[in-house]
């Protein structure tokens, strides 16, 4: 009897309609969706071109889709947060080729979510599973060196271990409301020295000559895309040299997300000099880019940190997740949080190498966590 369950890959996610992409999502996680993923590709963000060459996964059940996977061959390490730059030195320095590699991620997004999608059932499991297991098959089919899955799920990780995949563990600061009723509520919280440090970074930041907008779906124009891309540019350039974004992304993404695009501006003298861009899902607040033209003591806190919170305690949020790195928030209630990633090498011997590597620093980043849960500026109970 001929298997009922195929797997194939995408060379754009446009080859799939949208909604038998979306119905494979089981939340409204705006990273996974196929608007967002279209926006990537079809502004040029994420194409061959740039090293995000989309070789997407969907599992068929005869005619149905059942499952998809937003995959990538990547030809660099850029734009994943998740840095294997020694793993790739280490293998090419002792006769092995690293890239190209498969990268099962959201391109230029450190937010965890899924990354192997199926529809709800019994066979749930089962269908993540025939991903995991086919994406190792498409590296081994075309001679790559590895596959990725980055920002993964926690309740994924034993079935990823069951497929062969090497976890990794990392760290991110996530705010997390406590049922607040505003902002003074939540600092309640805080140890005094950190309250009075806080409240002194907001009363600098709002001073009289500057005015905060908060724009959302629809509302958000062109002009406001203009102005706002203005500000990532000059901040691309600075942090990392060649911003990853093209304008055209920003115009697709409105549309795309509707009401999940959330956009604080900052206005001086009736012109906007910075804002910051996030993505919403029903539980959590996701900061993605933040830019300014002006230089404004505690004014990236403020747009970034302390708008997102005030935004999540008034709509009913979970979360604020304020994106990758950034030790300095913990001092602004941001706690430690752990996030997991997968890795499968097709060489054994450097497959074993490399859990060898993440085993000490799994107790590394453990220790580092525990420590600066330790030093959260909460209240001691």
């Amino acid at each position: 009897m001929t298997n009922p369950l195929s797997i194939s890959t995408l060379q754009t996610i446009s080859e799939v309609e949208e909604q038998e992409w979306n119905k494979c999502v089981s939340s409204n996680h705006p990273f996974i969706q196929y608007g967002f993923l279209n926006a990537l590709e079809e502004s040029g963000s994420a194409t061959a071109e740039t090293g995000w060459m989309p070789y997407h996964l969907v599992l068929r059940d005869h005619d149905k889709v059942v499952g998809v996977a937003p995959q990538y061959i990547k030809g660099h390490s850029q734009g994943e947060y998740v840095f294997d730059h020694s793993w790739a030195h280490a293998y090419e320095r002792a006769g092995g080729r690293y890239y190209p590699k498969l990268q099962l991620s959201i391109p230029f997004s450190p937010v965890t979510g899924p990354r192997f999608l199926a529809i709800g059932g019994e066979k749930e499991n089962e269908y993540k599973s025939l991903l995991m297991s086919g994406a190792k098959q498409i590296a081994t089919k075309l001679g790559i060196s590895s596959v990725h899955a980055t920002f993964v799920q926690e309740h994924d990780l034993p079935l990823l271990e069951d497929n062969g995949y090497l976890i990794r563990t990392g760290e991110q600061f996530h705010w997390v409301n406590q049922d607040y009723t505003d902002f003074d509520d939540f600092l309640s919280q805080l140890s005094s020295r950190k309250r009075k440090a806080i409240r002194k970074e907001r009363k600098e930041a709002n001073h009289a000559d500057l005015t905060f907008e908060i724009k959302q779906g629809a509302e958000i124009t062109e002009e406001h895309w203009d102005a706002f891309f203005a500000f990532y540019i000059d901040t691309g350039n600075r942090k990392w040299g060649t911003p990853y974004l093209t304008r055209s992304f920003f115009s697709l993404l409105g549309p795309a997300m509707g009401s999940d695009v959330v956009l604080f501006l900052v206005k001086r003298e009736g012109r906007y000099i910075a804002a910051a861009l996030n993505l919403k899902s029903d539980e959590c607040l996701y900061g993605r880019y933040w830019g300014c033209i002006e230089d404004h003591r505690f004014l990236h806190f403020e747009t970034c940190y302390y708008r997102a919170i005030d935004y999540a305690i008034e709509h009913g949020l979970k979360r604020v997740e304020a994106g990758a790195q950034g030790p300095h928030k913990l001092a602004r209630g941001y706690l430690p949080t752990k996030t997991y990633s997968a890795h499968w090498m097709r060489d054994p011997g450097f497959h074993d190498a490399v859990g060898d590597f993440l085993k000490a620093e799994t107790r590394d980043m453990n220790a580092e966590i525990q420590y600066l849960n330790n030093h959260s500026p909460y209240k001691k109970n």
